[in-house]
């Protein structure tokens, strides 16, 4: 019954490649969506009843070959790589196909995030070890990965702020974030005035993953569309091991499962991001195939 709801609602999948690792230290991210392709995403959504419709990837410059950005952060090429997701996104709700944006690492939400909303509001699960939430000013390391929801909330760098369309892309009554567990100091202050929703590790074991997701859920109930912003770190290491910024404690693979079983019952996702896989430090493509894994169960797969 809810692979049919599914197949009603969403004809066609789009996938859409973005291979940066332009928004942080390490170096592997950018073959991210080499790996996801090569672990069956496109034949598992297909067994589902959906239509594939893989626009390849964005074009995106070779770290190498833009040396004279590095004192910036790769800020100019990071504004163009985010600009084409946006445009990528707006054009697959234009197309009435739901896109599944595969990095990278998580800058790529920028452009995702802000093309999902360029017509109307999105409510947004952001599903991750860290907050995003620095800005230039507070940030330790400099990578603009880890200022991606910041940005998205119209704090940060302009160039970044206003990809797509001047200012901010969502209020903070819009997201919930989910499995948080490692915070810069200022960061975390940040993040507790800000008014977001943020369920840490802490209220999951708590709590329960199947009560966390239903509470944020009901507090995202004013948007009718839902962007997930998956970010493999938010499992466990010892469930993903080819990720770049490991934080022990995660989700377990069981419960990013429920995760993402209950938000497929509600028929309101409208977009995905899985970012943050690296093949160099994955065993056999172990993250990949559980982030197929992952996507397969939001887009209805169920047990029964």
């Amino acid at each position: 019954m809810k692979n049919d709801r599914a197949k009603i609602m969403i004809k066609t999948i789009r996938i859409i490649g973005v291979p940066i690792d332009l928004g942080q230290a390490q170096r592997g991210v950018d073959m991210g969506p080499g790996a996801i392709r090569y672990a069956g995403l496109a034949a598992r959504l297909a067994k589902l009843g959906f239509e594939i419709n893989d626009s390849g990837n964005v074009v995106v410059p070779v770290r190498d070959t833009v040396i004279s950005e590095r004192a910036l952060h790769y800020l100019p090429s990071i504004r163009k790589v985010c600009d084409a997701a946006y445009q990528a996104a707006k054009e697959a709700v234009e197309a009435e196909e739901i896109p599944i944006f595969i990095g990278g690492d998580h800058s790529i939400s920028i452009g995702s995030v802000g093309g999902m909303s360029h017509h109307e509001p999105v409510g947004v699960i952001w599903i991750d070890a860290h907050g995003d939430f620095n800005t230039p000013e507070t940030t330790i390391s400099g990578n603009i990965h880890g200022m991606s929801l910041a940005l998205l909330l119209g704090k940060g760098y302009p160039e970044l702020v206003n990809v797509g369309r001047k200012g901010a892309k969502l209020h903070a009554k819009d997201v919930v974030m989910i499995g948080v567990r490692e915070l810069d100091p200022q960061e975390r202050e940040r993040l507790k005035d800000s008014g977001i929703a943020v369920y840490t590790m802490r209220d999951i074991d708590e709590r329960g993953i199947g009560v966390v997701i239903r509470e944020a859920l009901g507090k995202l109930a004013h948007r009718q569309r839902l962007h997930i912003s998956l970010d493999m770190d938010g499992l466990d290491p010892m469930v993903v091991p080819g990720v770049g910024t490991t934080v022990p404690g995660g989700l377990t693979y069981r419960e990013a499962q429920l995760l993402m079983e209950i938000i497929a019952d509600t028929g309101r996702l409208a977009s995905l991001d899985i970012v943050e896989i690296n093949p160099i430090l994955d065993q056999r493509n172990q993250t990949a195939q559980i982030a197929v894994e992952l996507a397969v169960s939001l887009f209805g797969k169920s047990i029964l």
